[in-house]
């Protein structure tokens, strides 16, 4: 039965969550440390105690969530493997308690590919920041036009490679849909503040699908802490 677990534990582990739907992006789940009880244990300690049943810790951990008494929820920690555009990386990295390590083009000019959008949006009136999706826009135009200036790019870089310009140097020509990857490790508590400001409708629509994936992460892995964060930020 144990072994079993594990094995199904693995497959979710290896399994990419195509994020943008192009096939390109995705996250995954590396590995994480500790589940809902951890929370359990880490609050208890104070009174010298552990875990009672299921129904008072997940009391418990709704009390918790509730009234803001968030430390004990560091006490569980995730590692991702992302691949996702540089716009988007800009945008993730801001959050600073994390951990990044991030694929280098000072090393590397292999396996560069672009995210291509199928659907484009335009500015929206209210929203100095936002956008939505509007049927005003020609997307087949606006596709051919990203394909043409990525494939313009791209090949700029590969000539001045070719001229024997340092990779470090010829990578400034690469544009903001280029795609990158990285793995990124934080535990619950500042990943749940990264869901919180990155799933509203005010974040940009591409890293809100980031979001959206690792709510079905957390869905698999800490379903009561993530019941109590739904519950108390009224998330469907």
């Amino acid at each position: 039965m144990l072994q079993k677990v594990m094995d199904d534990l693995n497959k979710f582990y290896s399994k990419p969550i195509d994020v943008l739907e192009d096939g390109k992006s995705f996250i995954r789940l590396i590995e994480y440390i500790g589940d809902d009880w951890s929370v359990v244990q880490s609050a208890r300690v104070s009174f010298g105690q552990g875990r009672k049943n299921d129904e008072e810790d997940t009391r418990l951990i709704r009390y918790l969530m509730l009234h803001d008494h968030m430390s004990p929820f560091e006490h569980i920690v995730f590692k991702f493997h992302v691949v996702c555009p540089l716009f988007v990386r800009s945008q993730w990295f801001r959050h600073r308690t994390w951990s990044y390590n991030e694929i280098s083009r000072r090393y590397t000019s292999k396996n560069i590919q672009f995210y291509i959008p199928d659907r484009f949006r335009k500015q929206d009136l209210t929203n100095k920041q936002g956008s939505v999706f509007s049927e005003e826009i020609n997307n087949d135009i606006a596709r051919n036009t990203v394909i043409k200036q990525s494939e313009l790019a791209l090949n700029a870089y590969d000539v001045l490679l070719e001229m024997g310009i340092a990779r470090e140097h010829a990578r400034m020509v690469l544009p903001q849909n280029m795609y990158t990857e990285f793995y990124a490790t934080v535990n619950l508590r500042n990943l749940l503040h990264f869901v919180k400001l990155r799933i509203t409708p005010e974040a940009q629509w591409e890293i809100r699908q980031y979001a959206k994936a690792i709510l079905d992460i957390l869905e698999e892995t800490v379903p009561i802490c993530l019941d109590a964060f739904k519950e108390k930020y009224e998330l469907k």
